[in-house]
């Protein structure tokens, strides 16, 4: 969705998506893509694999870290 898209859609003031964009981007979980229709827009898309810190070993089950 682009910004525009997602201000329509959830109500909310573009500033206020601008800042949830922007929190979403330094924790890695969305993926902006050129919109090839209209280079001058951004799309968001969610990230659908979370990331894993470099050298980071996720604990076996059952196991606390």
């Amino acid at each position: 969705m682009t910004h525009k898209e997602i201000v329509k859609k959830s109500h909310c003031h573009p500033r206020t998506v601008r800042y949830a964009l922007r929190k979403l981007k330094e924790r890695k979980l969305l993926i902006e893509k050129m919109n090839m229709q209209d280079m001058r827009q951004i799309i968001y898309q969610y990230r659908t694999i979370p990331l894993q810190e470099p050298g980071k070993v996720d604990p076996p089950s059952g196991e606390i870290p």
